[in-house]
């Protein structure tokens, strides 16, 4: 399944991920500059802040409990489609997903 990130600059980086597995996950094995996952995926941190492009922001569900908590810590600005990309598991539904990159996430 593929993802597309999509930087702060506006450099497109397209990567494959497996079903099951974390946008997040995803990210750091394909060595995406712009998400840490400091924390591994348990939702202990929110180095991997992303903003989840419009158009999928209802395929991607709500908010995990705690997940607004731990973005009030992000490092840059929380917008509306915020979510912490370990929790934002791969599904058909999800294949092609597009997600936003923030400026910084230290």
């Amino acid at each position: 399944m593929k993802i597309t990130f999509i930087a702060a600059d506006g450099t497109e980086t397209a990567v494959d991920a497996a079903e099951g597995e974390s946008i997040m996950r995803a990210a750091v094995r394909n060595d995406v500059d712009g998400i840490i996952g400091e924390c591994g995926g348990s939702m202990m941190c929110a180095t991997c802040h992303c903003y989840v492009d419009e158009a999928w922001a209802d395929a991607t569900g709500q908010q995990e409990d705690g997940e607004s908590d731990l973005l009030d810590c992000a490092a840059s600005e929380v917008r509306p489609t915020s979510r912490l990309s370990c929790q934002i598991r791969m599904s058909a539904e999800l294949e092609g997903v597009v997600i936003h990159l923030p400026e910084s996430q230290l």
